[in-house]
């Protein structure tokens, strides 16, 4: 795909600076110069923590999801565990751990990248780690912040697809992620 001459050339920053910082929310606005000289001094990019997202499976075939209403979009999703990677950890699958076991109570002694994704390169900084947990099984109940209220789903893992095609679970990451995961598990 590569050629010689690559023609797609990156923008160059000329100046940026932090015009929301927020616990919840960064906003950067970037001064930018485009390879064919236009410069644009209004591009706007969400600062966003990486995330973290897991396909978690129980040794009987049970897919663990969980259902919760989201602000942004207004209704309740069918989502896969995952959430951001705090600031003080550096390993991707720790905080993939976490987030399953604060979120369901489930844990995995068998997780393996699925892999590595860009949430959304036009406007977002982040990036998305998929995880595969294989023989997931309970050993804590929930523990949740005080802004969450999230219902734990078993989906027999033959349901999945289905689930998914039919757009009961429709957020983008899950969708990639169970797609993914169900073809990493021949499915």
């Amino acid at each position: 795909m590569n050629t010689t001459e690559d023609k797609i050339q990156p923008w160059k920053t000329l100046s940026s600076e932090m015009v929301v910082n927020e616990k919840w929310y960064k906003l950067r606005r970037d001064e930018v110069e485009l390879p064919n000289g236009v410069v644009l001094d209004d591009y706007y990019v969400s600062v966003r923590p990486d995330v973290v997202l897991t396909f978690p499976v129980t040794e009987d075939g049970q897919v663990i999801f969980v259902r919760q209403y989201k602000h942004a979009a207004s209704n309740v999703f069918i989502e896969l565990p995952g959430g951001v990677i705090d600031d003080h950890e550096t390993n991707p699958m720790e905080a993939a751990r976490r987030e399953m076991l604060e979120e369901t109570g489930y844990t995995s002694d068998d997780m393996e990248l699925v892999l590595e994704v860009i949430d959304n390169p036009t406007k977002d900084t982040n990036k998305i780690y998929f995880y595969l947990a294989r023989n997931a099984y309970k050993v804590a109940e929930q523990d949740l912040d005080e802004s969450e209220n999230i219902e734990v789903l078993l989906v027999p893992v033959k349901d999945v697809e289905q689930m998914v095609l039919s757009g009961k679970i429709n957020v983008s990451g899950s969708v990639a992620l169970c797609l993914l995961a169900l073809r990493k598990l021949g499915l």
